[in-house]
């Protein structure tokens, strides 16, 4: 019986938790990871008092983005020729 109580939990805990993730004022799973890739990029992590941390944060994670997609760019180049 204990085994079917818990597995009665888990199903409400699964069901409100896509209810939350579902709601109308929610944003979408797009949306979302977006502003998480923009936050990533712009260093929204990076300690704020520290302009030279947000500024090489920044710069880091900015060229790896360009390196990444040239990469990407060179892959796709080269398996098409």
């Amino acid at each position: 019986m204990a085994k079917r109580q818990d597995s009665d939990t888990e199903s409400r805990r699964i069901l409100e938790r896509v209810e939350h993730e579902t709601a109308p004022d929610s944003t979408s799973f797009v949306a979302r990871t977006a502003k998480s890739a923009s936050d990533h990029v712009t260093a929204a992590d990076a300690d704020r008092a520290d302009p030279i941390e947000v500024w090489g944060t920044r710069i880091g994670r900015g060229l790896g983005l360009i390196i990444a997609i040239g990469l990407l760019a060179w892959l796709v180049y080269f398996a098409t020729r």
